[in-house]
């Protein structure tokens, strides 16, 4: 009896150290809202959502598993992330830290990404990157 209850604990402590592992090497940024496929009206509110990184101001620097949100509009992932993510009308950058940004977008089918840099606005290589199509009225 004593063996099988030692053998119970310690499958359980393995499994334990297992989930634990994971969930600290599982790294990703969602958009939250709208939904995927909504039809909304602008100004339009994108919120993303963390896991396994934690958002903070561009200020704080670069430190691993930290940085701030960058909203991209209409465009794809840059190709070469070793490079700061461009600043401009398609891509908004959330350097306050802030999980939520009201963006004004013309009618029409767009597609939103999310792209998570670090505080040197340099993306996390592979990228935490999201994708969502929403329509405009």
């Amino acid at each position: 009896m004593k063996k099988t209850n030692l053998i119970l604990i310690l499958a359980l402590v393995f499994t334990m150290i297992a989930s634990a592992s994971f969930a600290g090497s599982y790294r990703s940024v969602t958009i939250s809202t709208p939904e995927d496929g909504a039809t909304v009206t602008s100004p339009v509110k994108v919120c993303m959502k963390p896991w396994g990184v934690e958002f903070e101001p561009a200020k704080k620097g670069v430190n691993d598993g930290k940085g701030h949100n960058h909203i991209l509009v209409d465009v794809n992932i840059p190709s070469d992330l070793s490079q700061p993510i461009a600043k401009d009308a398609n891509h908004i950058h959330m350097g306050d830290g802030s999980s939520c940004k009201t963006i004004k977008l013309s009618s029409g089918k767009h597609t939103i990404r999310t792209l998570f840099g670090q505080g040197n606005h340099i993306p996390y290589n592979p990228p935490l990157t999201d994708s969502i199509v929403i329509n405009v009225k």
